[in-house]
């Protein structure tokens, strides 16, 4: 019986080594162009233009796919503006993508999977007025990620992507609004550390 408990604990480390796994760790930034669906044809809600900042893991699965997980520190949010006041807000969010990507050869690959996101601040601000709001804004989002990106042989890549919010962010009874987010960026995946 304990012969086969340690054959057991023994074959998922055997199967990865088998599979090659490699990890290669990265860090990111980018820009991000952040808006609210409300649900309702109000069309003079603005983006509000933030960014994106954290690390990634890229990890090989085998030569065509990848899963990447992320932690982002992520602006969103939007502005509007009501008889010439402009009202923003601004929605902090740790987000913890987990994507799966294709490769496609030559740099080029595609990305999509979950995001889950905890809100760390919620600001609304009325001209130079700002308030707090976080009690209006649940604490967790999920969101779903579609994506593209191109990494060179120096390390060095650019990556483009949409969230899709799938959660109602706000903590209340009014209609569910959730997050929008188009993201585009620059990483650095930091060469492959090996476990052969």
């Amino acid at each position: 019986m304990k012969k086969l408990l340690f054959a057991l604990t023994l074959l998922p480390g055997s199967l990865l080594l088998k599979a090659q796994v490699h990890i290669e760790p990265g860090i990111k930034g980018g820009l991000n162009v952040a808006t609210l669906s409300t649900g309702s044809s109000n069309s003079n809600i603005d983006p509000r233009i933030s960014a994106n900042l954290g690390v990634l893991a890229h990890i090989h699965l085998s030569p065509e796919f990848a899963v990447q997980p992320e932690l982002l520190f992520s602006g969103q949010g939007a502005k509007q503006t009501i008889s010439n006041v402009e009202y923003k807000t601004n929605l902090n969010y740790l987000q913890l993508p987990i994507l799966l990507q294709y490769m496609i050869g030559t740099g080029f690959r595609i990305e999509t999977g979950p995001q889950f996101g905890a809100l760390v601040s919620a600001k609304q601000k009325a001209g130079s007025v700002s308030t707090d709001v976080k009690d209006g804004y649940k604490k967790l989002d999920a969101a779903w990620v579609f994506g593209a990106g191109y990494l060179t042989s120096s390390g060095f890549g650019i990556d483009a992507r949409y969230n899709l919010g799938l959660s109602k962010i706000n903590d209340n009874n009014a209609a569910k609004v959730a997050n929008r987010v188009f993201s585009a960026g620059i990483f650095y995946q930091f060469k492959a550390m090996h476990h052969h």
